[in-house]
């Protein structure tokens, strides 16, 4: 594989009259961890789509593990396993079931699909509820039970769209520490993301997606460096977020926002100064306060 794993270049997409996609450019480093990042509608899922040969492009240059998504489809559909938002299981079959079945569809002899299903099910932490139907499993486990699904045969490159969406927190970060885990072995990890700390944590290189542009790329701290040196934020006597001020963090302009902030708030107003994160990021990008991209 070439030095990287995903290269897209003006890649337009569209669904009747609406525009999802307008000239999307990136780049994914083969074996690094990839965050897409964008609110609700932005494409993020569309993009994935096309990645994974399931959504033609209108028009652009998509290549994934060095083949082009529409000339050589079944290339790329070799190179690719893909886990969606939803956990893509038999609820009626058990957990070892399940991966045995997937084993046998994808080529594997009896004997290889029991010895595959086994070390997965060692390496999700499964084993104990190997027998049991699908449909007791808890969220996490669903989810890692998917996560391991698609790695029945393993591919170079992964595609996860909002991995740990509806985990509690003990099961994110247990997802998390298998989506790290995968990096090491060389495979490339393609994923989309609500959660700001996921991407922040996770990822290698991020881009933000915004009404079908990507409106930055960089790493996590080369988009925090974006929005100031530091932050101030404002809450009430109650504890309530009232307003969040970036500054360049000197202190010059500390000074100068809390002389300005004086005015505006009561006396009672609470004040805390904290090193910029995702959130501050994605917010001011989302809403269009920053222009460029990270380059």
């Amino acid at each position: 594989m070439s030095a990287n794993a995903i290269e897209v270049k003006g890649l337009r997409k569209s669904f009747g009259s609406h525009l999802v996609l307008d000239g999307i450019d990136l780049a994914v480093p083969t074996g690094s961890i990839f965050a897409l990042l964008g609110p609700n509608g932005a494409g993020k899922t569309t993009l994935i789509h096309i990645l994974s040969t399931l959504v033609a492009p209108d028009a652009g240059s998509v290549r994934v593990a060095g083949y082009e998504v529409v000339r050589d489809k079944n290339e790329v559909k070799r190179s690719i396993s893909l886990t969606g938002q939803f956990a893509a299981v038999d609820e009626a079959l058990t957990g070892i079931e399940n991966l045995r079945m997937i084993g046998r569809l994808s080529g594997l002899t009896a004997a290889e699909s029991r010895e595959r299903a086994d070390e997965l099910l060692t390496h999700f932490q499964l084993t104990d509820a190997s027998a049991k139907r699908v449909k007791t499993y808890s969220g996490g486990m669903r989810r890692r039970l998917d996560l391991a699904i698609s790695l029945v045969v393993p591919r170079p490159v992964l595609f996860l769209d909002e991995p740990t969406t509806g985990l509690d927190t003990t099961s994110r970060l247990a997802l998390w520490e298998l989506i790290g885990q995968l990096k090491e072995q060389g495979i490339t990890v393609f994923l989309t993301t609500q959660y700001l700390e996921e991407a922040d944590q996770l990822a290698d290189l991020i881009a933000v997606i915004a009404d079908g542009h990507v409106v930055a790329t960089g790493t996590a701290e080369q988009l925090k460096a974006r929005v100031g040196g530091e932050v101030i934020d404002l809450h009430d006597a109650h504890g309530t977020l009232l307003r969040t001020v970036p500054t360049t963090g000197t202190i010059q302009d500390v000074r100068h926002t809390l002389t300005e902030l004086s005015l505006q708030f009561a006396h009672e107003t609470r004040v805390s100064i904290r090193k910029p994160s995702l959130d501050d990021v994605f917010l001011a990008l989302t809403e269009k306060k920053l222009e460029g991209a990270v380059r």
